[in-house]
């Protein structure tokens, strides 16, 4: 084959003035690609090519047979360097042009669209647990409540939804939307009997919740830590654990667990902890924040509350990373109080301590100002890992008969959630020293007026902080008011705050179960129905030594400098 064949635009001749010629770039073609590529790009397909060709006429005078080749290829490279160019620059004026000539809506959606996409991939997923009855009923009212924000009808439809089936609204931390429009909670509900898991399959939003995330077995655990732990609930902890990996394999970026247990009863308690163990095993580095109902000081549902609480608690220091203890007696004094209800239903209960806990997730459900998530309410209100037990409180508390008299503002509401009669356990915050707080304002709220409610209980002497943690104060404001259920106990009000503290005085509820432990296990009263379940009398002295090891873990933690402050009181 001929070259003149393979290159019939670039005519070869061996004469040195057609060399000059290519090396020199006179020709037209060349011309051309200096004029566009500039002055460096010519000057550096000028020196390649001057090379090149001096390569090749050595070459000539060695070997005449290889001549077709060797002109060849430098002919190729000249040819190349300068097209390439040529053509980079033609495409890019093209798609300039095709840009412009786009209608600027088109573009607006486009950058829209890739807004959307990057907020989808990084959505924080929330999953939550319901475990026995005292868990399903306040879960009942907290899902009753996040529909109610969020304009989400019984049957899981959301008539406001601009974008159905998008999944990337703010609310699907907690909901996730299927693509023709219904959101589906990312929750599972587990008993062991069917009672109170029934009442939810026929309730009002029956059709709210996926059939499979609704788990209950035959046979309850009759207030036994051993048979929730060990027996009856062994047997359902792994079909609970198969519906929670699959709600997590429908997460981009699962954040953690919210786990709502009471630990005085045996599905709670025992169950409760088996799954907690469990979640460790497969869930190892996601949160896990529990909401946990404690045995009151005066109420009791069970003799045996004692041995179970304990026994649940000693799992709880291990496996979650913080708790929120909620007593029914604190609560129940509440309503009585702030709501003038004479005899409090479980469902009054239940409505306040969805408050407080929606107030807590608020911030994960909808954009706002300073938004807190699971991870910050773990570093700021956990100084050592076992020091993970919380108080609560929420104001403000009032009934709608009341609430046209008042105005709350924000120094108010924030004095109110330090008063110990609005703590929502049995224990008096000024017994104690505070190591951290978390305040959580919802509503008409702006930064200005929270730094000024802060710094006025700062210099209360009244409120006590640990020597070795001066600040003690993390804020979130978001600015979507609190919803109430229509025809509820609590007043629709502009503003709200919700307080997580760490408080030493938190080791008196520990203190008072422990008291009624040791009078029972002295006796070893009640013991063999614990040790007929398969569980070891061990157990019981591990879990009461790890108890009293907490105890003083908390008078360790607000002991130190304690001497000091004495001396310290007359600079107020």
């Amino acid at each position: 084959m001929s070259i003149p064949a393979l290159f019939p635009y670039f005519p070869i001749c061996h004469n040195s003035e057609t060399h000059s010629r290519i090396s020199d770039g006179d020709g037209d073609d060349n011309s051309a690609g200096a004029d566009v590529n500039g002055d460096d790009n010519s000057g550096g397909a000028g020196g390649d090519s001057e090379t090149t060709v001096a390569v090749v006429m050595v070459t000539i005078t060695v070997v005449v047979a290889m001549v077709t080749i060797t002109v060849a290829v430098p002919v190729v490279m000249v040819t190349t360097t300068m097209a390439v160019p040529v053509t980079m620059v033609t495409t890019i004026m093209r798609e300039s042009q095709q840009n412009n000539l786009l209608p600027r809506e088109n573009r607006e959606k486009e950058e829209e669209e890739e807004e959307v996409s990057e907020k989808f991939s990084n959505m924080r997923e929330i999953i939550s647990i319901h475990i026995g009855q005292a868990g399903i009923q306040v879960g009942n009212s907290c899902w009753e409540l996040y529909c109610l924000e969020h304009g989400i009808q019984p049957d899981g439809t959301m008539p406001s939804d601009s974008t159905v089936g998008a999944c990337h609204d703010a609310f699907n931390t907690f909901f996730s939307e299927t693509s023709s429009g219904q959101h589906v909670p990312r929750a599972v509900f587990l008993d062991l009997e069917p009672t109170v898991i029934d009442e939810v399959r026929t309730g009002t939003y029956r059709q709210l919740f996926h059939p499979e995330q609704l788990i209950s077995g035959k046979e309850d655990a009759a207030n036994n830590f051993a048979r929730g732990h060990y027996t009856v609930g062994r047997e359902i902890v792994d079909i609970c654990l198969e519906r929670l990996r699959k709600l997590a394999d429908n997460c981009t970026g699962l954040q953690g667990f919210l786990v709502f247990n009471a630990v005085g009863g045996g599905t709670g308690s025992g169950l409760g902890s088996l799954l907690l163990e469990r979640l460790s095993v497969d869930f190892g580095k996601k949160s896990k924040l529990g909401f946990t109902i404690y045995p009151s000081p005066q109420v009791s549902t069970a003799v045996v509350e004692p041995y179970n609480s304990v026994l649940s608690t000693h799992s709880l220091l291990e496996h979650t990373d913080v708790v929120v203890l909620l007593d029914n007696e604190a609560i129940y004094d509440i309503c009585r109080r702030s709501l003038d209800i004479e005899r409090p239903t479980y469902s009054n209960l239940n409505r306040l301590i969805s408050q407080t806990i929606s107030s807590l997730t608020t911030s994960l459900r909808f954009d706002g100002a300073i938004n807190v998530d699971i991870t910050e309410f773990q570093t700021n209100l956990v100084p050592y890992p076992r020091i993970h037990f919380m108080l609560s409180s929420y104001a403000p508390v009032i009934s709608s008969a009341k609430a046209y008299h008042e105005q709350f503002s924000v120094p108010e509401i924030t004095t109110s959630v330090f008063e110990p009669s609005n703590m929502m356990a049995k224990c008096d915050p000024r017994h104690g020293k505070y190591m951290a707080c978390c305040l959580m304002y919802r509503g008409d709220v702006v930064p200005k007026d929270v730094n000024t409610a802060v710094a006025a209980i700062k210099a209360k002497r009244t409120i006590q902080f640990v020597d070795w943690c001066p600040t003690g104060f993390k804020c979130g404001i978001n600015y979507q008011p609190p919803s109430v259920v229509p025809g509820g106990d609590l007043a629709k009000v502009q503003r709200a705050v919700c307080m997580i503290s760490n408080n030493t005085a938190v080791a008196e509820v520990f203190s008072r179960i422990d008291h009624k432990f040791d009078l029972m296990y002295s006796k070893r009263a009640f013991v063999h129905w614990y040790v007929g379940e398969g569980m070891e009398e061990g157990e019981f002295s591990e879990a009461r030594e790890d108890l009293a090891a907490l105890e003083k873990d908390y008078e360790e933690v607000g002991g130190e400098g304690a001497e000091d402050d004495d001396e310290e009181g007359d600079e107020y």
